[in-house]
């Protein structure tokens, strides 16, 4: 059985997989302070459930975009499963080539989500992330990871308009009835909600120009439930493609 794990700024994500299907995944909230200890407890507590212990566990990968809990999960794979994680990055044979001009900076997660989204078509793809930030990954039909583009998430956008705005409210994640906002919520609503799936819609259109070529586009990140039903754009939705691809990438390195 093999334990990936992908590190977010907001959550962590925990999934096992056995013979390349992924058996339950499991999410907690990103804590800076916690230690492999804690870890170590949210971990042998998930397993138990399924009736699983951590001598089931024969590999770890990790994705992270975190650099100070990636260390803590580190020390929980040496301590408590003695080994040592695969921490992806662009160095590893991915089954994909990194165009990037920088591949260094490409975010682990963002690997993994390309080459899952990749390997599911083969075939040019898209790939949203609708997470902290709201991200787009192209990789062409000849399996070349080309580049992307970071817009602000959904909740990132309706939290720092709340912050910094002292007279607009938090308001509830939905689409309203209207794109006329009737009240100061719904304006917001308007804004964020339709604005967002204005923008995906707008910027797929010139990713597919650019490309020359029609890409299948792939969402991931809780969030796609809320947007998929109000664009057509979406072709599949993947609420574990980060997961899928850590696997995937395991496989290429670790066999």
């Amino acid at each position: 059985m093999i334990l990936t794990v992908d590190i977010g700024n907001t959550h962590i994500e925990m999934g096992v997989f056995d013979g390349g299907n992924l058996l339950k995944s499991w999410r907690v909230a990103t804590g800076l302070e916690r230690t492999e200890d804690e870890y170590l407890v949210f971990l042998q507590h998930f397993l138990m459930q399924e009736r699983y212990t951590l001598s089931d566990v024969k590999g770890v990968a990790i994705s992270s975009v975190v650099p100070n809990v990636t260390f803590v999960f580190e020390k929980l794979c040496q301590k408590y499963l003695q080994m040592d994680p695969l921490l992806v990055d662009h160095t590893l044979n991915l089954g994909i080539t990194i165009r990037y001009e920088k591949p260094e900076e490409v975010g682990a997660d963002r690997i993994c989500n390309s080459v899952a989204g990749f390997n599911k078509f083969k075939q040019a793809v898209v790939v949203l992330d609708f997470g902290t930030a709201t991200t787009f990954d192209v990789v062409n039909s000849r399996g070349e990871y080309l580049g992307g583009i970071i817009a602000p998430g959904i909740e990132t956008t309706a939290w720092a308009l709340a912050q910094k705005a002292a007279k607009l409210p938090k308001i509830s994640l939905e689409f309203p009835a209207s794109v006329i906002g009737r009240n100061t919520q719904q304006s917001m609503q308007v804004g964020i909600m339709y604005g967002t799936v204005a923008m995906i819609e707008g910027l797929i259109a010139h990713l597919r120009s650019e490309l020359g070529e029609k890409p299948n586009v792939i969402a991931t990140g809780g969030l796609t439930r809320l947007v998929q039903p109000r664009t057509k754009v979406i072709d599949l939705f993947a609420p574990h493609l980060v997961l899928e691809g850590l696997f995937q990438i395991y496989q290429l390195n670790r066999l």
